[in-house]
């Protein structure tokens, strides 16, 4: 059996996901981790969340996440606000301008990748699921750090 084609596959999927990113940052001004932290934000109760929430959701570290939300901060997408009562907790709320931007872009490939696997059974998933698991052990990338949403971008390279 040729393995080309397996590998033309991850190809395809890893350069959708970098033109996606470009097109993203080209069109919009942000990476793909910042959307990601803006729509967190969207979803929270009161548009607002701590650093460690949004560490967490992204599965990224500290200072990532810090700088993910400096930039965004200078872009007045989003703002840190002292919580009322306790000036020690510093929460992140999202702007309307942040929501307004976030009303502009389209859906990302991992929300409509998550909607479209929704509908498989779980005899599929269940192959997707191993077929993914041989390629990670065959990279032996199992103790990578990885987020849950699909992004080429390392957060860490992104600048203003």
């Amino acid at each position: 059996m040729d393995t080309t084609e397996i590998l033309i596959k991850i190809r395809r999927i890893v350069r959708s996901i970098n033109l996606e990113s470009k097109k993203i940052q080209k069109e919009y001004g942000v990476s793909i981790p910042q959307v990601l932290c803006l729509n967190y934000l969207k979803d929270s109760s009161n548009f607002q969340s701590t650093q460690g929430e949004i560490r967490k959701f992204l599965n990224l570290n500290s200072s990532t996440v810090s700088g993910i939300i400096d930039r965004l901060e200078k872009k007045t997408l989003l703002a840190r606000l002292p919580k009322s009562g306790d000036k020690r907790v510093v929460n992140i709320v999202l702007t309307s301008k942040g929501a307004d931007l976030l009303d502009r872009i389209p859906s990302l490939l991992h929300e409509q990748l998550s909607k479209k696997l929704q509908f498989l059974n779980d005899e599929k998933l269940k192959q997707i699921t191993e077929s993914l698991n041989t390629l990670v052990s065959l990279l032996d990338i199992e103790d990578l750090e990885a987020s849950p949403m699909i992004m080429i971008d390392d957060p860490t390279d992104i600048q203003p």
